[in-house]
């Protein structure tokens, strides 16, 4: 009796998330908000013909790549350039069908890189160099976790800066080395200042001790430890407005040291216990961390959990939070999360920012987190 009511249950509740989805996708809003926040669905029950459910097809693709370059404000060179695009496109439309498979309590879909292959998207956007910590890289102190608050957001607090956009760079790096550092000046200060990425990105060239020219390399990527590493021999860092972001590397170091707007006492490694990593944010403000952005080109919003992840990581971002319910319908349980502020504007994202389930450490989130602390300093 108690299975059949069972049952009875899940295929009720399976068909009201059918019809709840469904009225999402029809319920007001422009074409471009749909296209943009869900899924394009696979057009094969389309009545007729196989010829002509596949010009369906075509033309519906073709349909969501004109809302994208139009949303998105994209143009080519050339049609050859368009038509190579459009291929992409409509490859990236299945991957991100599989991303939501994979990831169902997450929404992925079309975003500014969905004309991007995989490699293109590596190469353009990550930046996290594969250095090795050193071996005398100093431990944070284990942190009593009893009395931890069930949610915790920096962004309520004043520690976080908006939401930057690294572009065509793999600085990402350097944004989530400033964005700890501006949340540890903040907590040592009073004062929220925006720190200058291209600083690091000119003028950090510290090199991982234990590997011969493995070294922070602007575009080409960094590892936000050495970064720290460089901020503390070199001073200290400069406003973003005093040394604005450019987004390439091809020109000379302009750091100033009557400049700097905050400065490194001191940073640590956490351990993989997310306890401990939560405990550390709450104390010490943003943390720096390193992840495995695979599922990322594709996110459009809600908590990321996929069943599979590598945790291979390639990624830079700046942790500001957590949560302890992000509802996943199709998997009946609220899920605990990490809050993750990243560096490709407000368009990407939620606003910016990436939601990544908690518990066992999905793409590599917990394996590299760094937290550093400030000392006061009086700019000029």
């Amino acid at each position: 009796m108690a299975r059949s009511f069972s049952l009875l249950f899940f295929l009720l509740f399976s068909l009201f998330f059918v019809a709840l989805t469904s009225s999402e996708l029809h319920s007001g809003g422009s074409d471009d908000d749909i296209i943009i926040r869900q899924v394009v669905p696979e057009l094969g029950d389309v009545e007729g013909s196989e010829a002509g459910e596949e010009e369906n097809l075509l033309t519906a693709d073709h349909h969501h790549f004109s809302i994208f370059k139009r949303r998105f404000g994209k143009s080519y060179a050339s049609q050859e350039e368009h038509d190579y695009r459009f291929k992409v496109f409509k490859a990236n439309l299945r991957r991100a069908r599989r991303h939501q498979q994979l990831d169902p309590s997450a929404t992925h879909g079309v975003t500014q890189f969905s004309d991007l292959t995989p490699a293109e998207f590596r190469g353009t956007y990550l930046g996290l160099r594969p250095l090795k910590l050193p071996h005398d890289a100093q431990k944070a102190p284990i942190l009593p976790t009893n009395d931890l608050p069930e949610d915790f957001d920096w962004r309520d607090h004043g520690a976080v800066t908006a939401v930057k956009n690294q572009g065509s760079c793999g600085s990402c790096w350097s944004f989530s080395a400033t964005g700890a550092l501006e949340g540890a000046n903040f907590l040592a200060t009073g004062n929220l200042v925006s720190l200058s990425e291209q600083q690091l990105v000119d003028c950090d060239h510290e090199c991982d001790p234990e590997e011969m020219g493995s070294c922070d390399s602007g575009c080409n990527g960094g590892l936000m430890n050495t970064a720290f590493e460089y901020t503390l021999k070199a001073g200290g860092l400069m406003k973003e407005e005093d040394y604005p972001y450019t987004g390439t590397d091809r020109g000379s170091c302009k750091f100033d040291k009557t400049k700097i707007a905050a400065s490194v006492a001191n940073f640590s490694v956490i351990s993989l216990d997310e306890d401990q990593i939560a405990a550390n944010l709450v104390k010490n403000g943003p943390l720096a961390v390193a992840i495995n952005a695979v599922f990322m080109q594709t996110y459009v919003g809600g908590v990321s959990c996929p069943y599979i992840c590598s945790k291979r990581l390639d990624h830079g971002v700046l942790l500001v939070g957590y949560g302890s319910a992000g509802y996943a319908p199709i998997r009946m349980k609220d899920k605990p999360y990490w809050i993750i502020k990243n560096s490709w504007g407000e368009n990407w994202g939620e606003t910016g920012f990436y939601k990544i389930c908690r518990g066992r450490n999905v793409c590599g989130v917990d394996s590299m987190v760094s937290t550093v602390a400030a000392v006061h300093t009086t700019s000029n």
